[in-house]
């Protein structure tokens, strides 16, 4: 006979959770409370520096009256983070662009939404022509706003976007041409990955900004923004080909055998069986090269564009707002580490819907 047990724990909610995972046993218990004891006094200096002590109200120097943070200078400089240099009167339409990629961003986030394709296809191709155009102006009676005036969180999210949804087709097509068996084909796939994996980001920038005009027609006008967009996007489309191409190689031959079999033609095979399966597989090398990306969009600070670092660096120099450095450099480090945290945390949701791996 089996002898009497203790009936199942039936608590849920926070409790549940803290007895299940922190307070399962007298050891675990134990080595819990010092490790909170440790976060406890490693994060009140910064939490009483941040939050406690802080001075979040105002709009001058003047009102950072306490010992903590001055999160005035942020409040009193937010537009310009956010906008840059972009006239006050057209900030409008920034806002709907804002407001329309945070539709569509939930619209394929959320499961039970219907029209996933259709929404995808338009947010792909239809949301960025959009976006050009209510920007840029200069139609449709729109006002026309160089792209040296934008600036902020605004242009970072540009240059994240047009990098992201041109360096991943981009590198599916490089990893595909470095795997055929047509010798020229392959032959430049290879070099082009090889050249631009083997330059830093940096050089590429300062390359599309300083040499590229000495080699288009002097009467030829190539924008500043539209050049950084091509270097980035060619950058890192060379690390999504290495990326895909690991997930190609993880998937048998019998897959592609099995296509043959069927009667499928190349781009079949691989458009319905290979790289189905083959971009599920790399999942997180992906999204860790968009996370990389995003980060790397500081960098055109280099060549004269001012985005959210460079915008908030900018203010640092105001004689009105010296000393308060700290404070704009971790507002930037929480916005880029929302904004990772949020590209990792999805992508491990999407690798959990399709995870189709059988377990014992």
């Amino acid at each position: 006979m089996i002898e009497a047990r203790e009936a199942p724990d039936q608590r849920r909610g926070i409790s549940g959770w803290l007895r299940a995972n922190l307070f399962n046993g007298p050891l675990n218990s134990v080595v819990s409370v010092v490790v909170i004891g440790l976060l406890a006094w490693i994060l009140w200096p910064f939490l009483k520096w941040a939050v406690v002590d802080a001075n979040f109200l105002g709009s001058t120097r003047a009102d950072c009256t306490g010992s903590g943070a001055c999160w005035v200078f942020i409040s009193a400089r937010f537009e310009s983070i956010i906008y840059g240099f972009y006239p006050a009167a057209e900030r409008w339409r920034v806002d709907i662009v804002f407001a329309l990629m945070a539709v569509l961003v939930a619209w394929l986030a959320i499961p039970r939404l219907p029209k996933k394709r259709l929404v995808g296809l338009f947010t792909l191709i239809g949301f960025p022509i959009i976006a050009w155009f209510l920007l840029l102006g200069g139609h449709f009676g729109l006002p026309e706003v160089p792209t040296r005036a934008w600036g902020g969180l605004m242009l970072t999210l540009t240059v994240a976007t047009v990098g992201i949804v041109g360096s991943l087709p981009l590198g599916v097509i490089l990893a595909l041409g470095r795997r055929s068996k047509m010798p020229f084909v392959k032959s430049v796939c290879v070099i082009f990955i090889e050249f631009w994996r083997g330059v830093p980001l940096i050089t590429v920038l300062f390359m599309a900004s300083v040499m590229l005009p000495l080699f288009v027609p002097g009467n030829v006008e190539f924008d500043k923004l539209l050049r950084a967009l091509i270097g980035i996007m060619f950058f890192w489309s060379a690390y999504m080909a290495e990326v895909v191409r690991g997930g190609l190689q993880a998937i048998g031959k019998g897959q592609n055998e099995a296509g043959q079999a069927l009667g499928l033609g190349y781009w079949q095979r691989m458009g319905l069986i290979i790289l189905p399966q083959a971009l599920k597989l790399v999942i997180p090398g992906i999204v860790n090269t968009f996370i990389a990306l995003f980060k790397d969009t500081s960098l055109v600070l280099i060549i004269g564009l001012f985005d959210l670092l460079a915008i908030i660096r900018a203010g640092l120099t105001d004689s009105n707002w010296l000393g308060f450095s700290t404070e704009g450099y971790v507002f930037a480090a929480l916005v880029f580490w929302i904004f990772c945290f949020s590209m990792s945390r999805y992508s491990q949701y999407i690798e959990r819907r399709l995870n189709t791996s059988y377990r014992r």
